[in-house]
């Protein structure tokens, strides 16, 4: 299974075969085993990549990209749910709880209002849950785990590949997985994801339902270029909408689309178009590099693109000193002790740390959220920090008299992607074992379909139950799993079936012993 990502064509290899033969029985539901052991050995990434770019190949439409039930929707949908569970928590938790704990009424039905409702104050309340759920998500970027964010800037990539001409695709790609099939699904069904322990009410259902709706529509990048009442069929959901102003909430969207499929990470070739993610006036400390002059705070404009962090003199001035995004390796507060001044910040990085005093608390976080988001994928973060200042022969904090110690303090957990998923590779080979068992005649007729001759004349009516691209390559993958999968039997044969009865000496029942 862990050679299926290096597989040529992707459709010939193991996970591929696995998902066609149990797509007629169980779905796609035989393909969370192998997402979970793709996923512990670090070999999730290519696979999903090679599975998207042939669902791409089939797609002749733009409009319709990774809109369907497939074997690649299905994957990324098991990998979100598995690497985005607190990413949820974090981002939905919060509002989700207020909706519950609040109980206002949200119904803007006119035919399910009930008797006293006032549907004016009802749609002041419905608007004011959407805001906060819109803007959580949109404002969550730093936390999405770096597993999302590499697929999602897999899937830009194919996208704009496989669609050249429309400059929406890329977007479309993201969009369809982050809003459609991850926010907007735990929104109506905050239980599944296990952000609320029961199934809600009635009434808050149908309030999950209504926000659920809108935020699909708010963040639905594939209508970008349409009207987007249109894919409301009630007209008091188009009424409803019309209070969102459309052009900042495009605007919002496409910035959070970009941070969580931005082209920075440990593979960054630095050959892609760089864009500002934050700019503005600061103050930063001088980092005394040289042995002359005072390290006094100076006034300059600090500037974050998706590739490197600069300050300057003044706005459109040359850049004094250049930071590659690469080599940042924490971004944490100062202590206000530190330099006797409030909202600090400072960029660990190759070299002496930049220390930085923003506006306000706002500002600080601002940049705190957009310079942890950047440098979210660099290898060789710091797990922990100082959190003041090597001043006079020592760190303030801690009082070590080394300036190259370690930390004292655990870096901030901005990211949530270093999840440490437990995962048994046993349990889970044990189960696709379990499938290919279960689904062995389809796999002998998948082999049967290989080895005719219909196959290699294009007659595709006998094989149209399966993805078979390369008829050698994908006989020879079949082969090699039928060895192994007799193999295996041959083992279990070995042992015998146990027929006694069970409480016997032959068959004890193994538990709590008196």
């Amino acid at each position: 299974m862990l050679k299926s990502p290096d597989v040529k064509p992707i459709s010939a290899s193991a996970a591929h075969v696995l998902g066609d033969i149990c797509r007629e029985g169980v779905g796609y539901d035989a393909l969370l085993p192998v997402v979970r052991l793709l996923l512990h050995h670090n070999r999730l990434l290519p696979f999903l990549t090679a599975v998207a770019a042939l669902e791409l190949e089939n797609t002749q439409e733009a409009n319709t990209i990774f809109r369907g039930n497939s074997l690649a929707t299905r994957c990324i949908d098991d990998m979100m749910k598995i690497v985005g569970r607190s990413y949820l928590t974090v981002t939905l938790k919060p509002v989700l709880n207020e909706i519950f704990e609040s109980i206002k009424t949200c119904e803007i039905d006119p035919v399910k209002l009930k008797e006293g409702d006032n549907v004016e104050v009802n749609k002041e309340n419905l608007q004011g849950y959407v805001q906060k759920v819109f803007t959580s998500i949109t404002q969550s970027s730093s936390s999405c785990p770096p597993l999302m964010c590499d697929v999602f800037r897999s899937l830009r990539q194919l996208a704009s590949k496989r669609f050249p001409a429309d400059p929406h695709v890329q977007y479309s790609a993201v969009s369809s997985f982050i809003f459609l099939r991850f926010f907007a699904v735990a929104v109506l069904s905050p239980h599944t994801f296990q952000l609320r322990s029961h199934h809600p009410d009635p009434e808050i259902s149908r309030t999950l339902t209504l926000i659920s709706k809108t935020i699909q529509s708010l963040g639905s990048w594939g209508s970008l270029s349409k009207n987007k009442l249109s894919s409301f069929k009630e007209t008091f959901m188009c009424d409803f909408f019309k209070l969102f102003q459309e052009d900042e909430c495009i605007e919002k969207v496409k910035k959070f689309l970009d941070e969580i499929s931005s082209n920075v990470s440990k593979e960054s070739s630095g050959v892609e178009d760089s864009f500002v993610l934050k700019e503005g006036e600061i103050h930063k400390r001088a980092q005394g590099k040289k042995r002359i002059g005072k390290k006094n705070f100076k006034k300059r404009w600090l500037r974050v693109t998706n590739q490197e962090l600069s300050y300057h003199k003044q706005k459109g001035k040359e850049a004094l000193c250049v930071i590659p995004v690469k080599h940042i390796l924490g971004i944490e507060k100062l202590e206000e002790s530190a330099f006797n001044r409030k909202n600090m910040f400072q960029v660990i990085h190759s070299e002496k740390p930049l220390y930085v005093q923003a506006s306000n608390c706002v500002e600080t976080n601002s940049w705190i959220e957009v310079l942890s988001q950047v440098s979210r994928c660099n290898p060789g973060r710091l797990s922990t920090f100082h959190l003041s200042a090597y001043v006079g022969g020592s760190w303030l904090c801690c009082k070590e008299p080394n300036e190259s110690a370690p930390g004292c303090k655990p870096c901030t957990a901005t990211v949530l992607a270093n999840i440490q998923l437990d995962i048994d590779c046993d349990r889970e080979t044990e189960r696709i074992f379990s499938f290919f068992s279960t689904y062995r005649s389809r796999l002998q007729k998948m082999e049967d379909v290989c080895a005719g001759m219909s196959v290699y004349l294009g007659q595709q009516e006998e094989c149209s139950a399966f993805t078979i691209q390369d008829p050698k390559e994908t006989f020879r993958t079949i082969k090699e799993l039928g060895e192994v999968l007799d193999e295996l039997q041959s083992h279990h044969d070995s042992k015998g079936a146990l027929t006694d009865e069970p409480g016997t000496i032959e068959n004890p029942i193994v538990g709590k012993t008196a």
